[in-house]
């Protein structure tokens, strides 16, 4: 019970403010003793029953909160089932601290039950890892390692760490009277005045070139040229900015949370061949914020060796390797201005014309797809949703992998400012951990939190739904676009392989996975609100409703007809 008292005071001495616990036995000390901090005020707790939610929970909240969070396991598989948010916050630098609770040494190697080698499970998927010896005082151990998750070794990005902590018997409190007597360990004044409370993962710190947002006309460039900036997953507001900055127009991803301003041009995948290298207005130069990760037409923007590209890295990232990359890489706002320059006249303006025609060809698309047997269609719920969740200032949207974060690159029509804040697990793209990130999210940031995930990714991550009675409830609403199977792959080749006789039924079954799950029975059957839509006006007033408890809107929609859909989008829009 010391050591682990010892690990709580630890990581509240460093501010960290929110613990996900999965029970077990082993754990024990480590409960009790955040039992005893939460019943101080100094912690939050939040209880899972299934490891692999309460790693995905403890990386929503770290997301939300911008901060470290903390997750608790006991010993065995139970710390397997962290690796899916583990390798997650690994690609996206988020901070999530692994507590796995562990057999003492003299059980290690004997056969005895739950003990398995624990240290270095997550391989190189976390920044530091450490075996603490049980009847060590742990908290030297636990302070380096949070000083790794926030990035603060250096040039190694913020992420996840392990430390991997060895319990004897006794793992419960005495009974006799002293149970809530604490031993605290000798602090040394000069190390802790080093230690920041709270404070903020650097990879989520906003605007990194402090000095852009002040960058008077003196400091713009005097060149021009014909470039394009690309923000992907977690450029932040800095790219709006420099886009806006220097008349150049803004090709943002929904979660790089830049998709906003007059720049920003909604529907670019299918606008990039009219700037193609045989248009009247060519793209000349690329400069890219964030990871990019949707589009196949931006990749292949990314990749044509004629054009001059630049990657600004104003900090170490976890998703790059040096010199595994063609672009150009720079880490100085100044140096990034000299480069893209600004617009020339007209450079602009030819965007945003070709842009309006687009959105109005779109809703013209979207308006003669009728919601008949199967209901709505992934770009119309994705265009309501993304409006309305815009009407919310800081809600917060939570976007599935596969098509329905690729249905709001496309149907998101960007505002005039940035009234949401947008989250996806782009770090690997799963689809796992979806509704418990989003119930995380919702948690550490107290405000209303929607979350657009197809149905195999709803059903993936089922057990996310429970929440146990006493334990806090988000403010979550989950709409879920329900086509009984993988809706993706009818967009990609296999939709071509689909319509061959020979290899039809293999498509289905592999690649659709079609299902007969009952959504309806399954909210009911763990207390969640729930709502079947099936028309545009049905959606539009199940998102009008404020976002209050836990509810799952169910969009009922097909995927018969799915890739003719987004045939006739690209024809209408202009590309291909």
């Amino acid at each position: 019970m010391d050591a682990a008292r010892f690990v709580v005071d630890a990581l509240e001495r460093a501010g960290v403010g929110q613990v996900v616990v999965a029970p077990g036995s082993r754990s024990a000390p480590l409960v009790y003793a955040l039992a005893e901090a939460e019943a101080d005020g100094r912690l939050t707790i939040h209880v899972r029953t299934d490891e692999r939610v309460a790693g995905f929970t403890a990386l929503g909240l770290a997301l939300g909160a911008h901060a470290a969070v903390a997750v608790v396991t006991t010993s065995g598989t139970a710390v397997g089932n962290l690796l899916p948010a583990v390798m997650e916050a690994n690609h996206t630098g988020t901070p999530l601290v692994v507590l796995s609770a562990d057999r003492p040494e003299e059980l290690r190697g004997t056969g005895a039950n739950q003990a398995t080698q624990q240290l270095d499970l997550f391989g190189d998927h976390v920044r530091f890892a450490t075996d603490v010896p049980a009847g060590i005082d742990p908290g030297s151990a636990v302070s380096t390692a949070l000083s790794a998750a926030r990035g603060r070794l250096q040039d190694i990005p913020a992420g996840p760490v392990q430390v991997n902590l060895a319990f004897r018997d006794p793992l419960t409190p005495a009974l006799d009277g002293s149970e809530w007597e604490r031993l605290l360990p000798v602090v040394d004044p000069v190390a802790e005045a080093s230690v920041v409370a709270g404070g903020e993962p650097v990879a989520e710190r906003g605007v990194e070139a402090a000095g852009a947002v002040a960058a008077g006309p003196e400091s713009l460039p005097s060149s021009s040229h014909r470039t394009v900036v690309v923000a992907g997953h977690g450029a932040g507001p800095e790219a709006e900015h420099f886009a806006r900055m220097l008349g150049l127009p803004l090709l943002a991803e929904p979660s790089s949370n830049a998709r906003f301003g007059p720049n920003a041009i909604g529907p670019y995948r299918l606008l990039l061949e009219q700037f193609g290298p045989d248009s009247r207005h060519p793209i000349e130069r690329v400069v890219l914020f964030g990871r990019p990760t949707l589009s196949r037409q931006i990749g292949r923007l990314l990749a044509r060796t004629e054009l001059e590209r630049a990657l600004f890295l104003p900090r170490p990232v976890p998703w790059f390797e040096a010199g595994r990359r063609a672009e150009l890489i720079l880490t100085q706002w100044d140096q990034l201005l000299g480069f893209a320059g600004h617009g020339p006249d007209g450079w602009l303006r030819a965007w945003q014309d070709s842009a309006e025609r687009a959105e109005t060809a779109l809703d013209a698309v979207l308006a003669a797809t009728p919601a008949g047997a199967g209901g709505l269609t992934g770009p119309q719920v994705a265009r309501a949703l993304w409006a309305r969740a815009q009407q919310d200032p800081g809600s917060n949207l939570m976007l599935g992998s596969s098509n329905p974060v690729r249905d709001v690159e496309l149907a998101g029509r960007p505002t005039a400012d940035n009234n949401v804040t947008v989250h996806a697990n782009r770090g690997l793209a799963g689809i796992d951990g979806t509704i418990a990130t989003a119930t995380g999210v919702a948690l550490a940031t107290g405000r209303a939190t929607r979350v657009l995930l197809g149905d195999l990714t709803f059903l993936h991550d089922a057990g996310a739904l429970n929440i146990g009675p006493t334990e806090q409830k988000p403010r979550l609403q989950a709409i879920v676009l329900n086509d009984a199977g993988g809706g993706i792959f009818s967009v990609l080749e296999h939709g071509t392989l689909a319509q061959a006789p020979n290899y039809a039924s293999a498509v289905e079954r592999f690649f659709g996975t079609p299902h007969t799950v009952q959504l309806g029975a399954l909210a009911e059957a763990y207390g969640w609100d729930h709502t079947l839509v099936r028309t545009p006006a049905e959606l539009d007033a199940a998102l009008a409703a404020p976002v209050q408890g836990c509810s799952i809107v169910e969009v009922s929609a097909s995927r018969a007809g799915l890739r003719e859909l987004h045939a006739r989008v690209a024809s209408a829009l202009g590309g291909r």
